[in-house]
């Protein structure tokens, strides 16, 4: 069928727009063959001509039919191009803010399950440009299989896989002009899963990180996040030493200009990347040390560098940002700094030294920093990928591959020339992998196809990577000595121009070339691409870094000789791509590196070529991530942009291929559903294969344009659109007819209906109006009457009322004359009486103020002539023969303090001479002085306040010569009298002060000499004993091992003598053989326990027991056999130090001349350490008598009265026990004084600082020099040294121990303040009431869980307690029965395992019903039979339902009885443990869960019946009140049992949503329970959401088939029936919620067809409830919402009370979710209408208002009551 003829009028075609690339127009007429224009209408109503193209004569690309519009499959859109495809998702993104789109047979989201399903690897490939999403895309798929998959271990590996998502970006990612968090490198993730296909752990790979923008960002943009992160985090303690600011301040950060990305907290996202390292196993102590070289790089940036010339350069005296670098990165600032500035050059028999220039030296720096920073990115990528090691056997993976797109710039360079060259890679993968889907769909389904041809981009990757290409010649032109860029460019075009259509030269450039790539052509910049080729560093600044300090800095750099190839995996399964190849000094002739030969191209070559063979291993997936603006605004779609990238991204070629064969296919039966309308009644064949292939024959005569294959219909591209348009004007003609048919009917009975109402009308309306003029009439006369009285009425009331009122101002005016009459006369009497009293008071006031002036005045004259006498006194007190009597005074004192100075100038003199009193005499002198001084200073201080009171004075004679001029003469006198004096006392203190600085500088001139001297003689003591030091070392050293040897025999000794003071203790504890009485409490417990643990005790005590009928010995001989031993060996340990003792005695005397000479003080001191010495000695002697004395009093006597309170042996051992522990006492206090004795030797040794400590020390020195005493000082400095640093290393080692245990507490504190706070976070989301409740339940779950910890705790500690009993018996019974020499003779028959109980009286049993007996050695079996192995299944069709829980309770009722709480807390605590450990193992079974949740519940029940509360006892009968428990209170046990119980009770519905979650979705939207309903809908018939569609969908029925299956278990297993209610309730609630998810989430599911098929799936459902009476479970409420989305897709959508309607209708919809059903609904044929926007917007402005309506009419109901 020729395509042209489609050409009709009033069609839809695409037409091309400078603006919106493609704009949709409307034939307005038909084309015919040979037309070269066509007339169309646009969208706004503008007409207009297209031509077309005179050559090509190509038509318009017609418009898909608004049925196909916004499909989220492009392949099933019926005409596949370009403007169909832009269309498509600029609808789906807009209008239907729908993200995601799927292109041909490849899923953009996938379902990990598939893997599982074809037991082939996966790998998802998420391309695009920057900020178009890939990271984030990346990061939901991993996110989704670590959600939905699981952790094959405890370690959580989905938790460190998500993990490693905030390291990366801090370390990889950065902020671009387009990207705000841009990748600046690619990776691929390899997450592998275990046969159950659950998460094991996973692999990372990078691939080309851009290290160039370590060191440069264009504008607007920013380097790494980890650095801007860090400068956030400068303020932080831990990070104070790395001395960071202000990321404006480093040269690295502030290029850019935009420092802050809005919205981010930089500071935050240092917490979350610390976090994510911490959960991946990189310590606190690694992350410092990266945090260390990253500020080490940032640091490096501000080195600046100073140009000597042109050729060579330096960096200034102590660089701070290079001393701080060289800090942080552990390496000599001098080889660093010399490093920077120079380089080796090294000939054929030279190595030369080369100084560079500035230029060059900045260009080595940032290649130092880039190195650098490759290094630790691979490093931390190592360490994750080891984190994320599993050592379980990996049987599968899911590969994604998160790389750069296809970029384009104005300038490219080289980091651009390998992105396009990784993108033409994946794009040929791509194409293949396409082309290879589509021959496997046409084989499978059995139909012939031919070769379909598409593009082929080889040529393009020969270029790049063939033999001779430009990857090739690049690398030769970095071998080249002498390479450049320029070379490197005309090799290129001698190569490759005019050769290779793909290459071409740029016209106006001769450093540029352009490839043409499968997206684009672009152009590259040769300039830089040798540089960063070669990826050089100077091997001399790697050698200073690798002779590091720091060891993580030098690990960075100690394999680089030996790195792997970029082909070969590393250790951690990661390719290295960013190696930098180190320039070396000097080669050594005929070796060379390899690693140095592979440039960064060579390696990316390689290690795409690894990807690729992955890939294809793998059944690929692709993610193509479009960017819809450059503004990151959101929801704003920019059609040049998203065409661009289209045709980038390779979706129109896969288009391309798809639209060549059958683009469009459908199965028989979908087919005959929407088309049955194309045939007639005898045309319906039963076999629809034929019946569909018969229809097809007639319709399309083209058999090329179809294909029959076995289960499905392909169609080529426009034939679906064809039979849409055969379809609908079939419907239209059908519609045309029934509506004439209807519309004829409709006025017909209209016309009738009218004409009998006007009849009708016009009888009643004549009646009416005659019977209104005979009423007219009546009121006419009536109203004449009317008028008539009331006008006589009217005219006499107003009469009456003007007479009143007459009447009433006349009465009331003749008041008011006469009370104005009467207060006027009133007034005149008052006023009188006042003038009277004001006169008089007047009067009164006269007088008052003439006597108070009078008194003024008197005193005014006498204060002036007291003012005269005090000023008289005052002239006489400042008299001048005054003053010259204190000058008199003064004088004396000056001369006297003139004299004193003489005299200390004299004693100076002499003591110059007499050094020996040199510091008493000063001491007195400077006493005196300092006196002298003060006295000086206070009669300073005298002068100052007589120049004070001149000043006084000068002020009151200023005031007195204006007030008395008499005495100006006096005034003169005395200022001049003061001036002179205030002369005099001035050079007087001038004096003074020439006198105090000489007196000053004497004294400081004594002092420097008094130093020199002091310090003189101190080098020369210091001289003499480091000469006597040397040879007193070596016989110092062995007195000190002495010294310590026998202070540690001492405390031997005392170790030994505890031991023994044990062991007497235990023998005094023996009892007397016999029978001992005791209370029968404390014999039945003790019977009990005993017999509870003997078996277990008996295999720790050292011997065996003996029968009680054997005869007793006082003493285990044995024991004092040892005792004997060991007391031997203390004999010869002693007489060997004595031995030492002895020689070092002789070698005292020899010395003791000299120590008579020492002083009394030192000699006693040293005196006393020998005392000592021989004491300790003298204490070893004493220790082994009374070892003889224990000995031979334990062996007097062979009577068991032996040890008996008044026996010998016993006063013996208290005896030597008391002493002992006096000696003990008193060596500790000895111990205590010798070694402060040794410290103060230590102190008076010491060198002081001041002049006096000197002069002693001197002194000291000298004496000690003379008579010898040097050698014992060092010896007593020696030890105390050694001393101190013994208490300093313990001191130590417990603060260590100390912060070990603090920071574990600061551990576990910080995990349960996580925990409080995620509970908050939880609690804070529920509403207030819940809130509480859920609060309250915690706080009884946590004390709860600590009575029960504590309570094992205790009944650990009674254990522990009873088997020390036991031992501490048992032994003292062996020590008190056995006798010396019986030991060999006892038989093996005589010895018993059980330990001697006490006599038990034996209990009448009686029969109590209700109960089971068991033993405690029985509970392990019983919990074993009745938990841990019982089946379900067999209880259920065997047993009695719960009888598990019953004879639990039974046996806790029977220990109740013995009252027996360890029985009771161990059965209820096996028990817990037992159905825990039962539901860990076999969790995921439905029938195990329900089977322990019914005993669970019915076990607590019965605690509770049977608890003795009288809330619990209602309804029970007298014989069950009688079997409730009477010893034990269980109500901590049934709060855990109750808590138990909900746990399980949660794990019972997460079972059963998994069950159901598979087929909801299948059975009630999928799934068409009425046949033909839903089967006019032209979608791309794929049904992706179920991910077992190809084995068999699932329907309604298996839902209720499930449904029934869980209601017959729980009944089965005696589930009560209220918990039965509660878990169908919960199960519906998760079936209407996962549907009404799943609704809101497809717009193929929103019509009004797929209304229907939910509305009746739902009764389904809810006869269901009926059969089995629970539609008062609450069940059928759950469902609400699904029915109202339901009921909203049926109803209509047009007017406004359609909008009314369905605001009253929805009530338990929210808005959002009613917008999103309205805006995804889609009609199933042309008749039906898409909602309009206003119409939405009408619901939107309602169900806002209606809660406010709702208010204002209970506010209107409640003010009208």
């Amino acid at each position: 069928m020729n395509q042209k003829l489609n050409y009709l009028k009033k069609l839809q075609v695409w037409i091309p727009d400078p603006e919106e690339v493609w704009k949709s127009a409307e034939l307005l007429k038909d084309y015919k063959q040979g037309d070269k224009v066509i007339q169309l209408r646009l969208e706004e109503g503008k007409e207009l001509e297209y031509c077309l193209d005179p050559k090509t004569k190509e038509l318009p690309p017609l418009r898909n039919p608004d049925i196909l519009v916004g499909e989220n499959d492009l392949t099933a859109l019926s005409y596949l191009h370009e403007p169909a495809v832009l269309h498509n998702l600029k609808v789906r993104f807009i209008d239907s803010k729908l993200i995601y789109t799927y292109c041909g047979n490849k899923q953009l989201v996938i379902n990990m399950f598939l893997c599982f399903r074809d037991e082939r690897n996966q790998s998802i490939i998420v391309s695009g440009e920057s900020g178009a999403g890939k990271t984030v895309s990346a990061k939901y798929a991993m996110r989704y299989f670590a959600t939905v998959s699981g952790s094959a271990s405890e370690a959580n590996v989905e938790e460190k896989v998500l993990a490693s998502n905030p390291i990366m970006e801090s370390i990889g990612n950065a902020k671009t002009t387009r990207n705000d968090n841009s990748s600046r490198f690619g990776k691929y993730i390899e997450i592998g899963f275990d046969k159950r296909y659950r998460i094991i752990g996973a692999n990372m790979r990078t691939y080309l990180l851009e290290k160039s923008r370590v060191v440069f960002q264009a504008e607007e943009e920013r380097n790494y996040h980890i650095f801007y992160q860090l400068c956030a985090s400068a303020a932080l303690p831990e990070f104070k030493t790395l001395r960071l600011g202000n990321a404006n301040y480093f040269h690295y950060t502030k290029q850019g200009g935009s420092p802050v990305i809005d919205g981010i907290d930089d500071a935050k996202e240092m917490v979350h990347t610390r976090q994510a390292c911490s959960l991946l196993g990189i310590n606190d102590s690694h992350q410092m040390g990266i945090f260390r070289i990253l500020a080490g790089i940032l640091h490096l940036g501000n080195v600046g560098f100073t140009s000597r010339d042109a050729d060579s350069c330096t960096i200034p005296h102590k660089h701070e940002p290079l001393t701080i670098f060289c800090d942080l990165m552990g390496v000599e600032y001098q080889e660093m700094s010399h490093w920077l500035c120079h380089r080796k050059l090294a000939t054929a028999s030279e190595t030369y030294i080369k100084p560079i220039s500035k230029l060059q030296a900045i260009n080595a720096r940032d290649a130092l920093a880039k190195h650098i920073y490759a290094k630790l990115f691979n490093w931390i990528v190592d360490h994750v990928n080891k984190a994320l090691h599993s050592t379980v056997k990996q049987h599968s993976f899911i590969g994604v591959l998160d790389i750069y797109g296809f970029e384009t710039f104005e300038i490219n360079s080289f980091e651009q020339f390998c992105i396009n060259y990784a993108n033409e890679k994946l794009q040929q993968q791509f194409n293949m992998h396409v082309f290879k889907l589509e021959q496997e769909e046409y084989m499978k389904e059995q139909i012939p196809w031919t070769l379909i041809d598409f593009y082929d981009n080889q040529p393009c990757i020969n270029l790049i990577e063939a033999k001779l290409g430009i990857l090739d010649l690049l690398d030769e032109e970095c071998k080249m000595p002498k390479g450049s860029d320029d070379s490197w460019a005309q090799k290129l075009y001698n190569t490759h121009l005019k050769k290779c259509a793909l290459f071409e030269k740029p016209r106006m450039s001769n450093k540029a070339f352009i490839i043409q790539h499968f997206a684009d052509k672009v152009e590259y910049q040769c300039e830089g691409f040798l540089e960063k080729n070669k990826d050089t560093v100077y091997e001399e600044q790697i050698k200073v870094l690798k002779s590091s300090k720091f060891k993580m800095l030098s690990e960075l750099f100690q394999d680089e000789e030996k790195a792997l190839s970029p082909t070969s995996a590393t250790p951690s399964g990661r390719t290295l791509l960013s190696r930098t190849a180190v320039k070396p000094a000097k080669a050594r002739p005929g070796q060379a590196s390899k690693e140095h030969k592979k440039t960064v191209g060579h390696q990316f070559r390689n290690s795409l070529h690894l990807l690729m063979e992955t890939l294809n291993a793998t059944t690929p997936h692709y993610v193509r991530c479009i960017k819809p603006n450059d503004f990151k605004f959101p929801f704003t779609f920019d059609e040049k942009r998203a065409v661009q990238q289209l045709r980038a991204c390779g979706v129109l070629e896969t288009i391309r291929i798809s639209a060549a064969g059958f683009p469009s296919r459908w199965t028989y039966q979908e087919f005959f559903s929407r088309y049955r309308v194309l045939m007639k009644q005898k045309d319906v064949l039963s076999d629809r294969k034929q019946t569909c292939k018969n229809l097809l024959e007639k319709l399309i005569l083209d058999k090329d344009k179809y294909q029959f294959g076995k289960t499905k219909i392909f169609f080529r591209a426009g034939q679906v659109a064809y039979l849409e348009k055969i379809r609908a004007d079939k419907l239209r003609v059908a519609c045309i007819r029934i509506q004439k048919t209807i519309r004829g009917w409709l006025m017909r009975k209209k016309y009738l209906r009218m004409r009998k109402a006007a009849i009708t009308i016009q009888r009643y309306v004549r009646g009416y109006q005659a019977r209104c003029y005979a009423k007219f009439l009546r009121r006419t006369r009536a109203a004449i009457l009317i008028q008539k009285f009331q006008r006589m009425y009217v005219v006499r009331k107003r009469y009456h009322l003007m007479r009143a009122a007459t009447i009433v101002l006349q009465s009331l005016l003749r008041g008011y004359i006469a009370r104005n009459k009467y207060q006027r006369m009133l007034r005149e009497h008052k006023a009188i009486i006042i003038q009277k009293h004001v006169r008089g008071w007047l009067a009164r006031v006269r007088y008052r103020r003439s006597l108070k002036a009078i008194v003024y005045l008197q005193c005014c004259y006498r204060r002036m002539m007291a003012k005269r006498e005090l000023k008289k006194l005052k002239i006489e007190a400042r008299s001048v023969e005054r003053y010259k009597k204190l000058n008199i005074g003064m004088e004396n004192k000056i001369m006297q303090l003139q004299r004193k100075v003489d005299e200390q100038n004299k004693d100076y003199k002499s003591l110059l001479e007499k050094l020996t009193n040199l510091e008493t005499t000063y001491n007195t002198e400077n006493e005196k002085l300092r006196s002298d001084v003060e006295r000086l200073r206070m009669s300073e201080e005298e002068a100052k306040n007589a120049t004070n009171r001149v000043n006084m004075l000068q002020e009151e004679i200023t005031k007195l010569r204006k007030e008395l001029h008499q005495t100006q003469s006096e005034k003169k006198t005395i200022e001049e009298w003061a001036d002179k004096y205030k002369q005099e006392t001035e050079q007087l203190v001038s004096e003074l002060k020439e006198q105090n600085t000489s007196l000053k500088k004497e004294k400081e001139e004594l002092n420097r000499r008094i130093h020199d001297q002091a310090k003189e003689m101190t080098e020369t003591m210091e001289k003499k004993l480091v000469e006597e030091t040397k040879q007193l070392e070596l016989d110092l050293n062995d007195e000190r091992l002495r010294y310590q040897n026998l202070l540690n025999e001492f405390s031997r000794l005392e170790e030994r003598y505890e031991d023994l003071k044990d062991e007497v203790n235990l023998m005094v504890s023996i009892p007397k053989p016999g029978h001992k009485r005791t209370d029968s409490t404390h014999s039945s417990n003790e019977s009990e326990y005993t017999f509870s643990s003997e078996i277990t005790e008996t295999e720790d005590l050292p011997l065996r027991m003996e029968d009680p009928s054997e005869k007793k010995a006082p003493l285990d001989m044995s024991l004092f056999l040892k005792l004997q031993k060991r007391v031997t060996e203390l004999e010869q340990e002693k007489q060997s130090l004595q031995d030492e003792l002895d020689r070092k005695e002789e070698q005292a005397l020899r010395t003791k001349t000299r120590e008579e000479e020492r002083p009394p003080m030192r000699g006693a001191e040293l005196e006393y350490e020998s005392l000592k010495r021989q004491e300790l000695e003298s204490e070893n002697k004493k220790l082994k008598n009374e070892l003889n004395e224990l000995q031979k009093a334990l062996l007097e006597k062979s009577s068991p009265e032996v040890t008996a309170p008044g026996a010998p042996a016993y006063r013996v051992l208290l005896d030597q026990l008391t002493s002992v522990s006096e000696e003990l006492d008193v060596r500790k206090e000895e111990v205590l004084i010798l070694r402060s004795q040794l410290v103060s030797q230590k102190e008076a040794i010491q060198p002081k600082n001041t002049m006096t400590d000197s002069t002693i020390l001197l002194e000291d020195v000298q004496k000690m020099k003379d008579k010898g005493e040097i050698a014992q000082a060092y010896i007593g400095l020696k030890e105390t040294n050694r001393l101190l640093e013994s208490q300093l290393q313990s001191q130590k080692k417990s603060h260590d121990n100390e912060l070990e245990a603090l920071r574990g507490e600061m551990q576990s504190l910080k995990e349960e303040n996580n925990r409080q706070q995620q509970l908050l976070a939880q609690n804070l989301q529920l509403p207030p009431e819940a809130r509480i409740e859920a609060s309250l339940q915690h706080e009884i779950t946590r004390l709860t869980n600590e009575n029960l910890d504590l309570m094992e705790q205790l009944e650990k500690q009674d254990k522990t307690v009873r088997k020390l009993k036991k031992q501490l018996k048992v032994f003292a019974k062996k020590i008190g029965e056995l006798e010396v020499g019986q030991m060999e003779n006892i038989s093996p028959g005589q010895i018993i395992d059980e330990p001697i109980r006490p006599v038990n009286i034996p209990r009448k049993e009686k029969d109590f019903q209700g109960m089971l007996e068991y033993k405690k050695d029985d509970e392990p079996k019983l919990v074993k039979n009745l938990i841990l192995d019982l089946k379900p299944r067999g209880v259920a069709v065997n047993l009695i339902p719960g009888l598990p829980a019953y004879i639990l309770f039974m046996c806790v009722r029977h220990a109740d009885y013995l009252n027996d709480d360890q029985k009771v807390r161990s059965l209820l605590t096996s028990t817990i443990n037992g159905i825990k450990k039962v539901l860990k193992k076999r969790g995921d079974d439905f029938e195990t869960v329900s089977f322990w949740l019914s005993n669970t519940c019915r076990f607590l029940h019965c605690l509770k019946q049977y608890s003795g509360e009288e809330g619990f006892m209602k309804h029970n009968t007298p014989r069950q009140n009688e079997h409730c428990l009477t010893n034990f209170d269980l109500a901590e046990y049934r709060q855990v049992l109750s808590d138990l119980a909900i746990q399980i009770y949660q794990q019972l519905v997460r079972v059963l949503e998994n069950i159901l979650q598979p087929m909801i979705v299948s059975g009630m939207l999928e799934h068409e329970t009425i046949q033909g309903v839903s089967g006019v809908k032209p979608p791309g018939l794929r049904k992706r959401t179920s991910s077992i569609a190809d084995e068999g969908t699932y329907t309604l029925d298996s839902i209720i088939r499930q449904l029934n299956t869980f209601h017959s278990v729980m009944c089965q297993h005696g589930m009560d029936p209220e918990l039965i209610k509660q878990v169908v309730k919960q199960t519906f609630y998760i079936t209407g919620a996962v549907t009404l998810n799943n609704l809101l989430l497809r717009k193929d599911m929103c019509s009004w067809s797929k209304g229907m098929q939910i509305r009746y799936n739902v009764s389904q459902l809810e006869e269901w409830l009926r059969d089995k009476n629970l539609m008062n479970s609450g069940a059928k409420e759950t469902l609400e919402p699904l029915i109202q989305a339901a009921q909203l897709l049926q109803v209509k959508k047009k007017t406004d009370e359609d909008a009314e309607a369905i605001c009253s209708m929805c009530n338990a919809l929210t808005t959002a979710q009613i917008v999103k059903v309205l805006n995804l609904y889609t009609p199933v044929n042309e008749f039906e209408e898409r909602v309009s926007i206003s119409f939405i917007r009408t619901i939107q402005v309602r169900l806002f208002f209606a809660p406010h309506i709702v208010f204002l009419n209970s506010a209107l109901l409640i003010w009208k009551i």
